[in-house]
């Protein structure tokens, strides 16, 4: 389990495009939000529009997002890496942009340390742990937001400062795990 501070994991795996990824594809990004998400969870469903408005909100400012989806899909096909591909299809993702990833061994879910989705986990320049948890306080309905814990934490890490609150605990579905 991954504590604020300890360095981003080694991590390869394939993209929606069929192309494998490693940390060292975002070496240049002053921040990396890392999401432990998937298609089968309503609460990561409510959040995929949210999630693409902060990557295009930060994207100039050398932000970077990756999705990983660790669930085993031969307990849910909705995760399967089929259904990853349409999903990212359906809100126009592209591999220079916003990353999807399968974590099919869930190896780097392990590794981090993530149970549910959806989780953030994001480093600074250095690649250091910098924010763990919630996206924000209401993911049913975004009007009724009034924290915007990772969005305050992209910018207090883009601006070099250190997190007001490095952790919070959100709501999620429990990721899938192989039996």
């Amino acid at each position: 389990m991954l504590n604020i501070g300890d360095k981003l994991p080694d991590f390869n795996l394939k993209g929606f495009d069929g192309k494998f990824y490693t940390h060292f594809d975002y070496a240049d990004k002053y921040a990396l939000a890392i999401i432990f998400t998937c298609n089968s969870s309503p609460i990561s469903k409510a959040y995929s529009k949210r999630l693409l408005s902060l990557f295009e909100k930060y994207e100039e400012d050398s932000m970077g997002i990756v999705g990983i989806n660790s669930n085993d899909a031969s307990q849910s096909p909705e995760d399967s890496f089929e259904n990853m591909i349409r999903a990212a299809e359906h809100f126009n993702l592209d591999e220079m942009h916003f990353l999807y990833l399968q974590d099919e061994s869930q190896e780097v879910a392990k590794k981090f340390g993530a149970t549910k989705n959806p989780e953030v986990f994001l480093f600074n320049r250095k690649r250091e742990l910098a924010y763990k948890g919630a996206i924000d306080d209401c993911w049913e309905n975004e009007a009724m937001v009034t924290s915007v814990f990772l969005e305050d934490a992209i910018e207090e890490t883009l601006d070099g400062m250190d997190i007001d609150f490095p952790e919070t605990e959100g709501e999620g579905t429990p990721i899938i795990w192989k039996k």
